[in-house]
């Protein structure tokens, strides 16, 4: 399985595979047919409540990964998530992010829990 993480506004690459957006929110100033997007399963999405509780500088990310964790074992999200490993079995995912350092995101989690 290869799954791995980037910036959603850097070039699209031949290697990324499925492109799958895992941010909630369309990242700002990202023409949608520029980011050639495959998939937005905002179910794997952390929620908006704690995505507002890690930005506001509340808790570790740690603690964060914890809380993601547990909103990603809910039934909905398992779904997604098998989905996503169905993709990746089959060839490269390429998870995209609009965060600054995506190897410290929700992305990267996601990309270990599917790895």
């Amino acid at each position: 399985m290869s799954v791995r993480v980037r910036r959603v506004y850097d070039p699209p690459e031949p290697e990324d595979g499925v492109r799958v957006l895992v941010d909630r929110l369309w990242p700002r100033g990202l023409a949608k047919d520029a980011a050639r997007i495959d998939e937005w399963p905002k179910g794997l999405t952390p929620s908006n409540e704690l995505r507002r509780w890690y930005h506001a500088g509340d808790g570790s990310h740690e603690e964060f990964t914890r809380r993601y964790e547990a909103e990603l074992s809910g039934p909905g999200a398992e779904e997604l998530l098998g989905h996503v490993r169905e993709l990746a079995a089959s060839g490269p995912v390429t998870l995209l992010t609009a965060v600054k350092e995506p190897e410290h995101s929700h992305a990267a989690v996601l990309a270990r829990l599917l790895g």
